[in-house]
């Protein structure tokens, strides 16, 4: 590839990990969370493959086109989003009662799903638990009285359900089934507690990428109860984005300093954040270039470990530590697979305001 750096996106993966998803969970609707990645190609690309998808702001509503099922997620929803939704015909996950209000001010008809944050629920080995903790998250548990009588007092809003997104990240498939099956149960006894007609119940995203070990998530063990005359709603964005990505940089250096050997390439975390942001060391494999026209000895390291630094002014730009190389060369090309969902999409791209990386894409 001549323009580096670079994120190069296949398509084809993001379509069969959809299928697979897909055959392993029959009847079950598999929405793709766009917040994994946003790029056009990709979101027409899963919005086909998958049943739907989840948009969390007015940029990726404005992404979906004719996507057959758009919910809208997140938190602090603006009357702006919600209006641009529901005249879309998007489902609302509903955050809060003064996301509540403001959409009941807007007088227009819209099914809703009530995304509540649980007084206790099946513990999960992800990244990031976002229920029966405090998190901004959803609706407290003992809160949801008065949001169900509000709801239910509105002409036009039809309260069809739950929203139980609970973790992300999280690699363990038998804790995610007792998660669901709890979720299941927990969701149906609500409905019959409130008086809501229940028709659906999203159970959120949250399968795993393992980016530094061997463990797979596997959907084929999924296994997620069914409940009659109710739709059972998935939204994963990770799991089926982060293998069909992978971003490549260029070393522009190589320098000892304390002890250490520093790659230094051009990109960083502006493009590739998650590594930084989660605090761990993303592997990469080296891709010789044998070509040099440069007029002096070509810097070169042979059997040492190489952390491997951006081009920002701070020395958090860090995206490997201390990984083994047997040989590695100023000018060659370190390819970061795993790299195709929350890479590009949750950077600091303006910081030092250096070029944004191509993207290249494999239909």
């Amino acid at each position: 590839m001549d323009s580096l750096p670079a994120y190069v996106y296949d398509l084809s993966v993001a379509r069969d990990r959809a299928a697979s998803l897909k055959a392993a969970l029959p009847g079950v609707t598999v929405l793709y969370a766009v917040k994994a990645n946003s790029h056009p190609a990709v979101v027409a690309a899963l919005a086909g493959a998958c049943d739907g998808l989840d948009v969390a702001s007015e940029g990726e509503l404005a992404l979906a086109g004719d996507a057959a099922t758009v919910v809208l997620s997140g938190p602090a929803k603006t009357s702006s989003f919600l209006t641009a939704g529901v005249a879309a015909g998007a489902m609302v996950n509903v955050e809060s009662l003064t996301e509540l209000h403001r959409l009941a001010a807007l007088g227009l008809p819209a099914s809703i799903a009530l995304r509540v944050n649980r007084r206790s629920a099946v513990e999960l080995g992800g990244s990031h638990r976002m229920t029966g903790v405090p998190t901004q998250f959803g609706i407290d548990e003992s809160s949801l009285p008065e949001v169900v009588a509000l709801a239910r007092s509105v002409p036009g809003l039809d309260v069809v359900g739950w929203h139980l997104h609970a973790v992300s990240n999280n690699l363990d498939v038998q804790a995610h089934n007792d998660f669901l099956a709890d979720a299941v149960e927990w969701g149906v006894a609500a409905a019959r507690r409130f008086g809501v007609h229940l028709r659906m119940l999203n159970l959120g995203g949250g399968l795993g990428i393992d980016y530094t070990g061997p463990r797979v998530f596997d959907p084929a063990r999924l296994c997620v109860p069914s409940v009659d005359g109710v739709e059972i709603v998935v939204e994963p964005g990770r799991w089926l984005m982060a293998p069909a990505g992978r971003y490549e940089v260029e070393v522009v250096d190589l320098k000892r300093s304390h002890g250490r050997w520093f790659a230094l390439v051009r990109g960083g975390t502006h493009h590739f954040r998650l590594p930084a942001a989660w605090g761990y060391s993303h592997p990469f494999t080296v891709r010789a270039i044998d070509e040099w026209g440069s007029g002096w000895e070509r810097p070169s390291v042979f059997g040492v470990e190489i952390d491997v630094a951006g081009e920002l002014c701070t020395p958090r730009d860090i995206l490997t530590r201390g990984q083994p190389v047997s040989s590695l060369r100023v000018g060659d090309v370190l390819v970061y697979e795993n790299a195709g969902a929350y890479g590009w999409d949750i950077s600091h791209h303006q910081f030092l305001r250096h070029p944004s990386p191509e993207f290249v894409i494999l239909s």
